[in-house]
């Protein structure tokens, strides 16, 4: 579902394209950086008194939980959360 007219999209594609590649990396990476901003904050105002690795735990979940399935996400997780 969108609401932007496909004028509008094809515009901001043609100028998305004109940039070099490192220009591309440097906003889907800034892009990333926001996301993952947002979702701590809705995490810190959710649970405040969470722990940092609680923390991690849960943006993980959030970032990619749907992406992958049950067994992948369990496998990574065991070596990103390890004690």
């Amino acid at each position: 579902m969108t609401d932007t007219p496909l004028k509008v999209e094809r515009l901001v594609r043609y100028r998305l394209m004109a940039k070099s590649n490192a220009e591309r990396l440097e906003i889907g990476c800034a892009m990333f950086d926001d996301a993952k901003a947002m979702v701590l904050a809705g995490l810190r105002a959710e649970y405040p008194k969470m722990t940092a690795q609680g923390y991690r735990a849960q943006l993980f979940d959030r970032l990619y939980g749907r992406d992958l399935n049950k067994l992948k996400f369990a496998r990574i997780s065991s070596h990103l959360f390890r004690p």
